[in-house]
């Protein structure tokens, strides 16, 4: 247990250094517009580790997840963006605004709205997502292998179908115009507001922000695991649920517990990168993006936070870059086909399959 508190500081300790030395390299080069991409990678980065604890230790699989990113993201950008103003006589909406739970802002246009803050609208979303995820988790979980995955993937569809047909989600469009999220008002640290934005000047305070909730979500996630009664019970779990239910493990309650706060981080980086970005639009919830949620934790490895989390920025950031061009989905499909063939462990992994005890010895004798 001591080892593996070492070891996973040791990687925090390397992970945050790499933080900042990108950034200071791109500082110093004058490429700081790779920072954008690289915070959003992060937001996506943060749906990967959820996914990873819920396949990786619970052994579910869900093809839904770009739904409860879509959850996330779409509430917050309707509850920001619905103007309030005809209603601003009413007594609930005057006990909101006193309360703190509303703001006013002006849009592109110079026209002042009256809409749910971004903490509220935030919060809102996350519970919904929570909520659906508690629904939807208690009949599903039930089912196994390929049957549960073709229902969160019925599920995930409902809500693409849903964010494209509806007006009120702006339908093929989406949400446009969506403020940033203000952490600071203005005045108290700084003569502007500090907030999730895709605003040039914090592009900066944005890239940071980003990894700080990453590593936040990926901290948790180790001490769930590693040192808490649900983590022992969601490994034991992984190995046997016959063995697991025979041990006294709730199975049923461990597997909803992770499948609610995977959909948890899932709505969280929707709400984050929908505020970083100022728009959120349907592509977002494709069956797709599912699959390639799906594809990046099985390339880091299904039982590796670390490594879900490294290569799901990696390929997130790579994809944002337009690398791969126009045949973006047919590579990671094909990169969830390869890993499944040759790597199920991952490919940070594949180090372990290579008899390097063997080679070693061997290369010392003919260098002798």
């Amino acid at each position: 247990m001591v080892g593996q508190m070492r070891t996973s500081q040791a990687k925090l300790g390397l992970l945050v250094a790499a933080v900042v030395l990108v950034q200071f390299f791109t500082s110093i080069t004058g490429t700081e517009y790779y920072l954008t991409q690289l915070t959003m990678a992060a937001y996506y980065g943060l749906v990967v580790i959820g996914l990873c604890a819920l396949m990786g230790y619970a052994g579910q699989i869900s093809i839904g997840h770009a739904g409860f990113f879509a959850i996330g993201g779409y509430i917050s950008a309707l509850l920001t963006t619905y103007d309030l103003t005809p209603f601003a006589a009413s007594p609930v909406v005057g006990l909101l605004k006193q309360a703190g739970l509303l703001f006013t802002w002006e849009n592109l246009y110079g026209e002042s709205l009256l809409t749910c803050a971004p903490w509220t609208a935030g919060l809102a979303a996350i519970t919904v997502a929570a909520l659906v995820a508690l629904v939807l988790g208690v009949p599903v979980l039930k089912l196994r292998g390929h049957y549960l995955a073709m229902a969160t993937l019925g599920f995930g569809t409902i809500i693409y179908r849903m964010v494209l047909a509806l007006p009120a989600f702006g339908e093929a469009d989406g949400i446009s115009q969506v403020p940033g999220f203000v952490l600071l008002p203005a005045g108290l640290l700084s003569p502007g507001a500090i907030m999730i934005t895709g605003e040039s000047n914090l592009r900066i305070f944005n890239y940071y922000v980003a990894w700080t909730v990453l590593l936040l979500g990926l901290l948790l996630l180790l001490n769930l695991m590693t040192r808490s009664r649900s983590g022992r019970a969601l490994r034991a779990l992984h190995g046997s649920e016959e063995a697991a239910e025979a041990c006294g493990v709730d199975t049923s309650r461990a597997k909803l517990q992770v499948f609610v706060l995977s959909a948890v981080y899932a709505a969280l980086a929707g709400v984050l990168l929908t505020h970083f970005n100022e728009g959120i639009g349907p592509e977002e919830a494709t069956v797709m993006k599912s699959v390639r949620y799906v594809a990046l934790v099985a390339v880091g490895g299904m039982t590796s936070l670390w490594g879900a989390l490294i290569m799901g920025v990696g390929l997130s950031f790579l994809s944002l870059r337009g690398v791969f061009g126009s045949y973006d989905d047919a590579v990671f499909g094909l990169i969830l086909l390869a890993v499944m063939l040759f790597a199920p462990g991952g490919l940070l992994q594949l180090s372990n399959r290579i008899p390097w005890r063997r080679l070693w010895p061997a290369t010392r004798h003919r260098q002798s």
